[in-house]
């Protein structure tokens, strides 16, 4: 009992965590200040896991039987125990417009994940079944998009004086996500659908402080409500480059040809546009514009990502991948804008010194690394955003009671976001994350 009670509690206490970290956020202030979030959805939040995410985001053929990828579901296929996966990050933005550099923390929960075989690997080997097939289903929720800026501009004009606006935004979007994969032998596919939800807030404020009593204070509200549906698809195929009878052992090595993607995808808003003029000397409020629970439809753009990993089991994975989104067919009736469709390039790698090394326990750790480069759908000045970065991380094992092992996985990302002419931001991100395994879910016992 007590031992059960352990296990519970031990899998709660990250969860836990995170999800007072979400809480404890201020509620007037966005949980990120990237100016660059005023446009489209916001800034894109990093949806691989912190253990992917250290080797640069390599999803499309990159599975593992003890770690969740619901980037491409068919990896669900492969995994051989029940996977708990939390996460958390902290990032520091130094954003330089070539006159002048300010530096910013910021950092919240970064996802919660639940995953299970459905045919339990232990009542398989016990029955003395075939590894033909494998069967994964798992549940997602991760934010989408953040939107968080507070930005302050002055602007002399003639005849007027000095003009002040402000520009404040906060917000975003989440997905919740159900994923099921199948494997049959070396070929496995799967398939995510999800729901899509959120709401943004965007102020911009114009003043004149210099023309007297007489000036107006113009205030432009724009909110936004979203829901929709999401959905995805992928296939994983391993061809045998080396094949072994030892299971999975270190001596075996794969190639992983990995493919993941969806069509455009509707999503419903309800939108308010409230413009007013506000006189702080006689009080007056003036309304230029109230329109409120306005039901608009925009469009979510089709994705793809293809990618191809060698493979040595429980020693080394290699990894190249390449991604495409079109975001040019982006549509948002309320905040109509032009974006641009984009493109990415991930390399990744982990190695694992000896995994089955008793006495030394950094042989046994993950050691991973990757490059990235990312070309962004906002653009300055007809100039197109573009990121790129490298990262480096580790999977420290964790053994559990009844020897059952799970890991915390950290990954630091350094990149840099935009333009050379326009405002740039250097980052660096770090995310702690928690892969929690046990494989007694659906064990079926025998009593004789």
């Amino acid at each position: 009992m007590f031992e059960t009670y352990s296990r519970v509690v031990f899998l709660m206490l990250p969860g836990i965590f995170a999800m007072h970290l979400l809480s404890a956020q201020p509620q007037v202030r966005p949980i990120t200040n990237s100016p660059y979030s005023r446009f489209g959805l916001g800034d894109p939040a990093s949806l691989p896991f912190a253990g992917q995410n250290a080797m640069g985001g390599l999803s499309a053929a990159f599975n593992d039987p003890h770690f969740m990828n619901m980037m491409n579901p068919a990896a669900l296929g492969h995994l051989n125990t029940t996977d708990f996966e939390t996460g958390i990050f902290a990032r520091y933005s130094r954003l330089n417009d070539g006159t002048s550099a300010t530096g910013l923390w910021t950092g919240n929960l970064n996802y919660l994940a639940l995953g299970f075989p459905l045919i339990n690997p232990i009542n398989r080997n016990l029955d003395k079944r075939s590894n033909k097939v494998g069967i994964g289903m798992g549940f997602l929720l991760q934010p989408y998009t953040n939107v968080g800026y507070d930005v302050r501009t002055e602007q002399e004009l003639p005849e007027v004086g000095k003009a002040e606006s402000s520009f404040v935004g906060s917000g975003g979007s989440y997905r919740l996500m159900w994923g099921n994969g199948v494997r049959y032998q070396r070929f496995s596919a799967g398939f995510n659908i999800g729901y899509l939800f959120g709401k943004s807030s965007f102020i911009r404020t114009v003043g004149f402080s210099e023309v007297g009593p007489n000036s107006y204070e113009t205030i432009y509200l724009d909110e936004q409500s979203l829901r929709g549906f999401l959905w995805n698809a992928g296939a994983q195929m391993s061809i045998p480059l080396q094949k072994t009878t030892e299971g999975r052992s270190s001596k075996e090595k794969n190639l992983i040809i990995g493919v993941f993607g969806n069509s455009a995808t509707a999503f419903r808003t309800d939108d308010s546009r409230i413009y007013t003029r506000f006189n702080n000397a006689y009080n007056n409020t003036d309304t230029l514009l109230l329109e409120t629970d306005v039901r608009n439809a925009g469009r979510l753009p089709a994705e793809l990502g293809v990618g191809i990993t060698f493979e040595q089991i429980n020693k080394l994975k290699l990894g190249v991948e390449f991604g495409t989104a079109f975001w040019s067919r982006y549509e948002n009736p309320l905040r109509e804008e032009t974006l641009a469709d984009t493109r990415r390039i991930v390399l990744g790698a982990e190695y694992i010194p000896n995994a089955i090394s008793y006495n030394r326990y950094w042989e046994r750790v993950r050691y991973r690394g990757g490059l990235f480069y990312r070309s962004d759908p906002r653009t300055i000045n007809a100039l197109q955003l573009r990121e790129f970065g490298f990262s480096l991380g580790v999977g420290m094992p964790v053994v559990l009671p009844r020897q059952q092992t799970s890991f915390i996985n950290f990954s630091v990302e350094a990149g840099r976001l935009g333009v050379s002419d326009a405002l740039r931001e250097t980052y660096v991100r770090m995310t702690l994350g928690f892969t929690l395994n046990d494989n007694s879910w659906f064990f079926k016992r025998k009593f004789n």
